[in-house]
């Protein structure tokens, strides 16, 4: 009987082994088969990760108001969503007596639910979905490039004039080089296509140095009667996050067109130091 009880004991002992999923599992796979997470597991408080002078840099409206609304267009007001650790944002406004200027940070924490696929691969493919419907141009071909001569025009290479070479924003182009073709920002904000064109060197582009992979968008659009407003998107992803700056100024008076390198290079460098918190 005695050695009957040691043998059921040891039988059991044996099948009771740490078989669960951690946290970091799953579903459907377990700990040594499942794709590995993603590198983030929060996120932080956009209305908090801008620069007070920052701010003011790019809600100049802001700057003619008194100092407790100064206080409250600095604060922001953050985005509603059903959890700040997979998705969090904040908006800021100013109207001032010569535009207004529109400010927008939405960062989103990406994760898969498939256990063959990571984080960061499905990160990859949301990215390279916002990055089709942003519609960017083909990039310019090496104007040394034998094929591309033998074939053509290089895209790299001015256009005769009157004429428009596709993947080259042009005058009743829209930035997919598609003539009569409305282009499609990153925030969905759809410019006509006389309105389209961007001053050379700032056309919706991939960006470098910026996360893992980032391009930049420009829309350029009326309403109506109203003043000309201009929209820049970057987009960027580190890792398993993907972040959106969004910035848009539009002028007191019709006859004014916001200035794009300007409006760029402001989004740009906040993005760059949005980027730059993910490392610390």
């Amino acid at each position: 009987m005695a050695a009957l009880l040691a043998v059921l004991v040891a039988g059991c002992s044996s099948g009771s082994g740490d078989g669960g999923s951690g946290d970091d599992t799953k579903p459907g796979g377990s700990a040594g088969s499942a794709a590995p997470p993603g590198k983030y597991r929060t996120l932080y408080e956009p209305c908090g990760a801008v620069p007070p002078a920052t701010l003011k840099d790019m809600l100049p409206g802001a700057a003619e108001l008194p100092e407790d609304q100064q206080e409250k267009v600095f604060q922001g007001t953050a985005a509603v969503t059903y959890d700040t650790d997979r998705r969090a944002g904040c908006s800021w406004k100013a109207d001032g007596a010569n535009a207004s200027h529109r400010l927008r940070i939405d960062v989103e924490r990406v994760v898969s639910y498939d256990p063959a696929v990571s984080d960061d691969d499905q990160a990859q493919a949301v990215y390279a979905r916002k990055q089709e419907a942003a519609q960017l141009p083909a990039p310019a071909a090496d104007p040394h490039d034998e094929k591309a001569q033998q074939s053509g025009t290089p895209s790299g290479s001015p256009s005769p004039a009157g004429s428009t070479t596709p993947g080259t924003p042009g005058a009743g182009a829209s930035s997919t080089g598609t003539p009569g073709s409305p282009s499609t920002s990153a925030s969905g904000t759809r410019s006509s296509p006389s309105t389209a064109v961007t001053p050379d060197g700032l056309e919706p582009r991939q960006l470098d140095g910026l996360g893992d992979a980032a391009f930049i968008d420009d829309a350029l659009a009326r309403s109506g009667s109203t003043a000309q407003r201009r929209t820049v998107n970057v987009v960027f992803r580190t890792s398993n996050v993907i972040v959106t700056v969004e910035y848009a100024e539009q002028p007191g008076l019709i006859t004014e067109v916001p200035d794009s390198r300007e409006l760029q290079e402001k989004a740009q460098a906040l993005a760059q130091n949005l980027a730059e918190r993910f490392n610390d």
